[in-house]
């Protein structure tokens, strides 16, 4: 269960967050979505591939972690392996939300912080502190508005992103088939790829218009990220 409220500094004086990483903090996921302003940092330790929502039909992007759910191969007892961690993982438990405010008689929507008060992270004991002793904001809080703004403004362009995708014709699902070194086999099913034979037939200027919005560099992280599913088939067939 979750339990989303709006984050103030009178109810919340005291909550602390534990940021450390383990399955117990709620860290044990097989993928996360990301978007194509990080997929720079994701790309350097995760594959990126496409998933598409049951419930909505959107796509998204994500960086894949294991082969199976609750299977995240960067865990140990020592925390997180990899130097980068997504920031749709490392935002929790809080996430952006919306409230009206009234400023010189105009009403305006502006972004604030809310927190999961039931997220395994929070607590009253443990962790750091998300408000001074007597008033304001701590670094943490501050690095946390600084967080969610971007994961807002890149989940935006992310939709634009998977728009120009299909426009494109460049999404095409794929079966991923592991065999592990013990002969245990594992099949993934329900996520996409880029297509590169239609990648290498796209026009002079669909590819300009790619390149001036900043997409072909991301679909190309996207394809060469690939490359870490043999880094996750490492790190799975060392678990025995």
């Amino acid at each position: 269960m979750s339990q989303h409220v709006l984050l103030n500094s009178i109810d919340h004086k005291d909550l602390k967050v534990n940021s450390n990483r383990s399955a117990a903090l709620g860290d044990n996921v097989w993928f996360s979505v990301t978007f194509p302003q990080e997929f720079r940092s994701i790309q350097a330790h995760y594959p990126i591939f496409f998933h598409k929502d049951s419930a909505t039909g959107q796509f998204y992007s994500m960086a894949l972690f294991g082969f199976a759910q609750n299977e995240n191969l960067f865990l140990s007892d020592a925390g997180w392996s990899a130097s980068y961690v997504p920031l749709s993982v490392r935002r929790q438990p809080f996430l952006i939300g919306q409230q009206t405010v009234r400023e010189d008689g105009v009403e305006r929507l502006q972004r604030v912080i809310h927190i999961d008060l039931d997220h395994p992270r929070v607590s009253q004991t443990e962790g750091e502190s998300l408000f001074l002793p007597y008033g304001g904001n701590t670094p943490l809080l501050d690095e946390v508005g600084e967080m969610l703004e971007i994961i807002h403004h890149g989940l935006i362009d992310s939709q634009r992103f998977i728009d120009a995708l299909i426009e494109h014709e460049l999404l095409e699902s794929f079966t991923l088939d592991i065999e592990l070194d013990n002969g245990k086999k594992h099949q993934m099913i329900g996520f996409y790829t880029i297509n590169e034979n239609t990648l290498a037939e796209l026009s002079a200027d669909a590819l300009a218009k790619l390149h001036q919005q900043g997409y072909l560099q991301a679909i190309y992280m996207a394809l060469a990220s690939q490359s870490k599913v043999r880094d996750l088939l490492n790190l799975k067939n060392a678990q025995g």
